[in-house]
């Protein structure tokens, strides 16, 4: 029987960890209960008890639990550690590595992966320490499910929400049970932006992060495919699982991209830049009173995912690309779909009011040849995961339409 354990952080979402404990064991899953002292404010000891069938554990000081059941194999004896609600407060302590009391202390003793369902005020999901906070966790293999945006007990409304029992249940279930629908299979993903070389100094580049293609690259992992990471420049932390090539300019790009080929799939969602400088100064240029600015010539840079599009027999059975735009997003992304001989565009709209470009979140239409698919606005690694969803759906459609055609 696998088991689960929960922690249940402070909030008045916790009220929705009972009804997960009662989904959960309805599924034949066992559950170990940790209670914070905040989420005890919300749910009692007595109603986790009853329906796990289980001790509840809130103390890091118990000499009974301590010497029965210590912290550090309470943390081991289950499958899958999962916070339900994940305050702000546990979010920021679980990144820092605190462990004031036996829920932190659990997170940070755990040998097992470890589900997070956050849920806060709209304000302070945005706050630049949480956005930290979560970054660093999304970067050490923690996985998230939610926020969901809807109206909040503070009569606010936004981002958020605690993603329901259901949608929980089904992340834990992926992770107790896990599929690998994509094992055997090589992706190939760019991510990041270029920097082409003015002079040594200075360089042309774009406000990438690279926070969406690397989520692409673990989601891709997750499903079992073997990965190949080409990234540019970025300040985040490569995923796990994955093969990472570090490129600075789209020459050298395009150059690994060609050498990790063949691959079943390629995603570009690296953010390269259009043109370079012909002849980049081997000195710094400098600012002379009075002179004009230094005029330079730019010629195009190869174009990546037209090349892929277009190998021949080492063409990937499905190459995706992004189109990232500012205005007109769906006509551009559909004429670049057919410019460039790609299965399919991801498109988004990157104008600096939206937050997308070197944000958290995305919000894309999916463009392929059956028409366009409107995503509702989420998490980028939530876009990653429905991504690579979806090609792994198409591959194994190709997969078997190849072996009808090979039958027939």
């Amino acid at each position: 029987m696998k088991r689960v354990l929960l922690i249940v952080s402070g909030g008045i979402a916790a009220y929705k960890a009972l009804e997960l404990v009662r989904l959960l064991r309805r599924d034949g899953v066992a559950v170990s209960t940790v209670l914070t002292e905040g989420g005890a404010q919300f749910v009692t000891p007595l109603s986790l008890q009853a329906l796990t069938e289980e001790k509840v554990y809130s103390s890091l000081w118990s000499l009974t639990d301590e010497s029965e059941m210590g912290h550090i194999q309470l943390s081991r004896a289950a499958d899958l550690v999962v916070v339900v609600p994940a305050s702000a407060n546990m979010l920021a302590k679980m990144a820092a590595g605190l462990a004031d009391d036996l829920a932190s202390t659990v997170l940070l003793a755990t040998d097992k992966p470890v589900l997070v369902a956050p849920a806060m005020n709209v304000r302070m999901w945005t706050h630049p320490a949480t956005r930290a906070a979560m970054a660093t966790l999304r970067a050490r293999g923690v996985h998230v499910v939610g926020p969901e945006e809807g109206a909040m007990a503070c009569n606010e409304y936004g981002f958020g929400r605690l993603a329901e029992p259901t949608a929980i249940l089904a992340a834990i279930q992926a992770l107790l049970q896990p599929s690998h629908p994509l094992a055997g299979r090589h992706a190939l993903v760019t991510s990041g932006p270029t920097h082409e070389p003015i002079d040594p100094v200075r360089y042309l580049a774009n406000r990438s992060s690279g926070r969406q293609g690397h989520s692409i690259a673990a989601a891709l992992a997750q499903l079992g495919a073997r990965v190949t990471l080409v990234s540019g420049p970025v300040g985040i932390a490569d995923p796990p699982g994955v093969t990472v090539h570090r490129i600075e300019t789209a020459e050298q790009m395009l150059a690994a991209c060609t050498a990790a080929l063949p691959a079943d799939v390629a995603v570009c969602a690296a953010a390269v830049a259009d043109w370079r400088v012909t002849a980049p100064a081997s000195a710094k240029i400098k600012k002379a009173p009075g002179a004009a600015p230094p005029a330079l010539a730019l010629v195009p840079n190869p174009d990546i995912l037209a090349t892929l599009s277009a190998t021949g027999s080492m063409r990937p059975q499905l190459v995706v690309g992004f189109a990232a735009e500012t205005e007109d997003m769906l006509e551009h992304a559909q004429a670049k779909r057919t410019r460039k001989g790609c299965d399919w565009i991801v498109a988004n709209d990157v104008r600096p009011e939206t937050g997308i470009m070197g944000g958290e979140l995305n919000e894309v239409h999916l463009v392929t040849a059956a028409g366009i698919e409107a995503w509702p606005r989420m998490p980028k690694s939530d876009v990653a995961g429905r991504l690579a969803q979806r090609i792994a759906e198409a591959l194994d459609i190709a997969e078997a339409l190849d072996i009808a055609e090979a039958l027939a």
